[in-house]
Formats: structure tokens, sequence, C-alpha cells
């Protein structure tokens, strides 16, 4: 009997080790971080994905997963850029190969409207799509236009866009940027920061 009541209590001080063991550790929690960066180690259970680590390496594993691009491209056009961007509105010499010659080249061929049918601080964007051969898939949607302007003010400033677009079309892409931008929607908003002369009569 005292054999049996020995055995049980050497038994629960055994439980009650581990269970102060498994205490200590801390708990599994959610991680938001996503997987691609979650750091791994090779004592895991299971392997880093998308990437494999040494058993070789010091620390953890952080693997980086290469982004494909986003599902909108947006630039900001300003009318009168400012000088220490001047290269950014300058048309490439060469095929478009990267998102940078596209938005430059873009930048370029703004041609806002005449002064005297203007409005200072006008701001506009419009949404469209490339084909991999360089022209545009449909004409520009507006999806913005700066509140309480004129229908004709508006008008004025998308017809100048689609001009200035249609005179630049179609763009020279690389087979690459062509392949990664085909289908893809671009967003553009147009800036008119240009100093306007106001309308005589007015204070």
């Amino acid at each position: 009997m005292l054999r049996r009541v020995a055995i049980f209590v050497a038994f629960a001080l055994l439980a009650i080790g581990f269970a102060g063991t498994a205490g200590a550790r801390p708990r599994h929690q959610s991680n938001p971080t996503p997987f691609a960066h979650e750091p791994c180690s090779v004592l895991d259970d299971r392997p880093c994905t998308p990437s494999y680590c040494s058993v070789f390496n010091r620390g953890p594993c952080l693997p980086e997963m290469d982004y494909p691009y986003g599902e909108n491209l947006q630039l900001t056009v300003l009318t009168v850029p400012p000088q220490d961007q001047a290269d950014r509105y300058r048309k490439p010499d060469h095929d478009l190969n990267t998102i940078g010659d596209l938005f430059a080249a873009l930048r370029a061929c703004w041609s806002p409207p005449p002064a005297d049918s203007a409005r200072e601080g006008m701001q506009m964007s419009v949404r469209f799509s490339f084909k991999r051969s360089g022209e545009m898939i449909g004409a520009p949607r507006m999806t913005f236009a700066t509140s309480g302007v004129p229908a004709d003010t508006r008008s004025t400033y998308l017809n100048a866009i689609n001009a200035s677009l249609d005179a630049c079309l179609p763009l020279k892409f690389t087979g690459g940027l062509g392949g990664a931008l085909a289908g893809r929607p671009i967003m553009i908003r147009y800036v008119d920061n240009r100093e306007l002369a106001k309308p005589a009569g007015n204070p």
C-alpha cells in the first residue's frame, strides 16, 4: 500500500513539474506578420517558406518575396515641376524599360490647357490601361475632379489630358515592361499648380 502511495506521489510531483515548465513557455499567439517575413529556425517543425535556411546561418532565416506590381500604378503630374525634379519630367531617349521610364514619359506628355481657359489649383485624375504594344485600352476615364468647378472647366482639362496622351501614343515598351503592364490600371493625377492671372473685376 505504501509503495503504491509513493508511486502515486512521485507521478503527481512529476506532472506538476511538467506543468510548471509548460507554463513558463510563452504561449503561441497569432502573428500578423506575413509568412514570407516571419523569422524561422532550423529547429522549427516546418520549413521556412518560400525560402529555406541553413544550419550554418547565424540567426533566424528572414526570407524575402519579390512582390509583383500592385493593382494600381499611381502617378502625380505637376504642370510646373520643382527644379530639382526636372529629370523626372524628361522623356527617356530609349525604349521604356522600367516604371520610372514610364512615369517620366507620361509626365513629359502633359500639355495643360491655355492659361485663359485654365483654373489655378485644378486637379483631375484619370484611369486607363495599356496594351502590350504601348497603345491604350479605351479612353481614359475621369475618376476625380476638383469640386465646385464648372462643367466646361472639367471638359477643358479632360480634353487636354486626352490630347496630351494621344500625342505620345503608342509608347515604346521593352518586351518585359510591356508584358508586366498589359491590362494593369494606371491612375494619373494632374495638378495645375501654375500661378494664373485672375480675371478682370475679381478682387
